[in-house]
């Protein structure tokens, strides 16, 4: 009996924790709305990076104390460099909100559907994220920022993880940005309680077993070297994460 109790009330802070994200972000994005109509160059970017990072420093927090989720952090003791590409595997819906709330002056692809959401896409467009799509002049797009002196967040399995595998099929788009902007690229591994968002699994439905873990760790970086072939760093990426992947 205690240990169901525990759990329904772990499973109500991880309610209270959906609920928090979508009133202050569909608020927040409201208020956005306007200032789209600045032109682009115009827009306060750089403030809306902020404010995102912030926010999602405070979801941090929260879950720090409802303990219905614990974080822990691996080699992020240690300053995480600008103009750098950072990529990580993808277990869980969460990836995204954790990264962003560490990473320094950092965009994000974002898939075109939640560019479109009311909870996150107007903050999101003017905090300089860039919607997904595979072309050439994404790729260019992107390059040209983190070339201004922003970073990078990207997951190169453009979707969360397949349940069942440690991980998907990675496209070589970052390999092409870094080159193209000069960049570091380094790798952040994931790991995270199987039931926690993964794909196919509705946002709402907490996990199983709570609290629910997720470790991040700031692992192996590349850095640029205009020699090495775009091949040949998607080759050792992979690799890396694979075996890493394959300890847990």
């Amino acid at each position: 009996m205690k240990a169901r109790l525990a759990y329904g009330g772990l499973a109500t802070a991880y309610f209270v924790s959906w609920a928090l994200f979508a009133c202050v972000g569909v608020a927040l994005n409201l208020l956005c709305l306007p200032l789209l109509l600045l032109p682009p160059r115009g827009r306060p970017g750089g403030a809306a990076r902020r404010t995102i990072r912030g926010l999602f420093r405070a979801w941090l927090l929260w879950f720090r104390w409802s303990r219905c989720v614990r974080i822990s952090w691996r080699g992020f003791d240690r300053p995480c460099a600008g103009r750098t590409i950072y990529i990580a595997n993808h277990p869980t819906l969460l990836d995204a909100t954790f990264l962003l709330a560490r990473l320094p002056d950092t965009i994000c692809v974002v898939k075109p559907a939640l560019m479109r959401s009311p909870a996150i896409g107007p903050l999101a467009l003017l905090a300089g994220y860039v919607a997904g799509r595979a072309d050439v002049d994404l790729i260019r797009e992107v390059a040209g920022k983190i070339a201004a002196g922003r970073s990078l967040l990207l997951f190169p399995e453009g979707t969360r993880t397949e349940p069942g595998t440690t991980l998907g099929m990675l496209r070589p788009g970052y390999a092409l940005m870094a080159v193209h902007a000069r960049a570091d690229v380094q790798l952040i591994v994931i790991r995270a309680s199987a039931d926690l968002v993964p794909r196919g699994r509705p946002w709402w439905r907490p996990p199983g077993v709570l609290p629910a873990q997720v470790e991040l760790t700031l692992d192996r970086r590349w850095t640029f070297d205009p020699a090495r072939r775009t091949r040949d760093l998607t080759a050792d990426v992979e690799r890396r994460l694979s075996e890493v992947l394959a300890t847990s």
